[in-house]
């Protein structure tokens, strides 16, 4: 099995003007390039174990029960720590069992906010980030019990509250407006099955605003490009079929330049470093692409087998980092396996599939739009 990434011709050359850009990036090859030694010299590739899936599942199981210290700071984002592990248990298809599902369920419930939308904790006021991940949390559970839990009219009027004249969303009372709570809206208002008219006015004109003259989309009108801010506009005008009406090709041509040749892995930025969690925000945004380009399949818009290396031999391991790690191995697995019917590492290494839309299962995804159809 032959390694596609990390060789020596497509490490950086800055011709011997350095610059702090042209330094860092030779540090991070650098620290790469020891990840993929220490990784070659366990042996021949097809003998290793690749992926360790119990050691991810249980370091999962655990962070839905208590975290370090370290994570102290994220008292605001509690619901994201659902999401981020219950995602990624989803993904490696481990089963969650009963009483961890209710507890979450009383946890989640208690961080609803009376005025409607969650808070990142309890008692703490409704943001639309951590809305979306206690909604799409609740999702995974693919159960109806936690799904009755959301309270939906309450939702709505959270969610019209924070719909600004132009289109945008901010993300709380008096509070910002950028990409994340445009995409965070309408995900949570399509999936709940609450998305009206008033809510979607001007949202996808707002949104094809934010498009920069690189091809990618910036938080608001007027900054640069970013890996997630994109991804939050696709996959936001995907989801209310609008993608028509911004710049595809130029789209196209400011991702495909994001995958890094050495490591194989996505910077979020032009000129910036690689990152594990782009593997999502990045590699996502190609399947979507797929819809509106012909032939697209075939074009070979990214590696993934470039992709799945980095992912396997280099990743960061902390919780967020996990859990869009693994939802990139998803997309890039799908990848191989429609390209040569191959994936690295083999079937202990296969996860189960994502929705690029959502993040989330597409059985959770269809369980829980059926549950609200009713």
């Amino acid at each position: 099995m032959e390694i596609r990434s990390f060789r020596p011709e497509f490490a950086i050359s800055d011709d011997g003007n350095f610059t702090p850009t042209s330094t860092e990036q030779k540090r991070v090859e650098d620290i790469v390039q020891e990840s993929y030694d220490s990784f070659k010299s366990r042996g021949p590739i097809d003998k290793q174990c690749l992926f360790h899936r119990n050691h991810h599942v249980n370091y999962l199981m655990k962070s839905l029960k208590s975290v370090p210290i370290s994570y102290a700071s994220l008292d605001a984002s509690r619901t994201w720590i659902c999401f981020w592990s219950l995602n990624g248990l989803r993904i490696l298809d481990a089963e969650i069992p009963e009483e961890t599902q209710k507890d979450i369920i009383r946890f989640i419930k208690s961080c609803e906010d009376p005025k409607g939308g969650y808070g990142g904790g309890p008692g703490q006021s409704a943001h639309l980030a951590p809305t979306y991940a206690a909604v799409m949390a609740l999702v995974l559970l693919k159960s109806e019990e936690a799904l009755k839990s959301i309270d939906r009219p309450m939702l709505l009027e959270y969610l019209l509250r924070m719909k600004q004249p132009d289109g945008s969303f901010t993300m709380h009372d008096d509070g910002e407006a950028d990409m994340r709570s445009s995409y965070c809206a309408v995900a949570v208002a399509i999936i709940c099955d609450i998305l009206t008219d008033e809510l979607r006015a001007n949202v996808a004109e707002w949104i094809a605003g934010c498009q920069t003259y690189e091809g990618g989309f910036g938080g608001e009108s007027g900054v640069e490009a970013h890996g997630g801010y994109t991804y939050c506009a696709v996959a936001a005008l995907a989801l209310l079929d609008k993608f028509s009406i911004v710049d595809d090709k130029a789209l196209l041509r400011w991702l495909v330049h994001r995958q890094m040749k050495f490591e194989g892995g996505f910077q979020g930025r032009t000129n910036k470093l690689v990152d594990g969690c782009y593997s999502f925000w990045q590699a996502a945004v190609f399947p979507i692409l797929e819809q509106t380009l012909e032939d697209s399949k075939e074009m070979g818009l990214f590696d993934s087998r470039m992709l799945e290396e980095y992912i396997l031999i280099c990743c960061q391991s902390d919780l967020y980092h996990t859990c869009y790690v693994l939802a990139g191995l998803a997309i890039a697995q799908q990848y191989s396996i429609l390209k040569d019917g191959h994936i690295f590492g083999g079937d202990e290494a296969r996860v189960n599939v994502v929705n690029p839309l959502f993040n989330v299962d597409p059985e959770c995804e269809h369980f829980a739009k059926h549950f609200f159809s009713k």
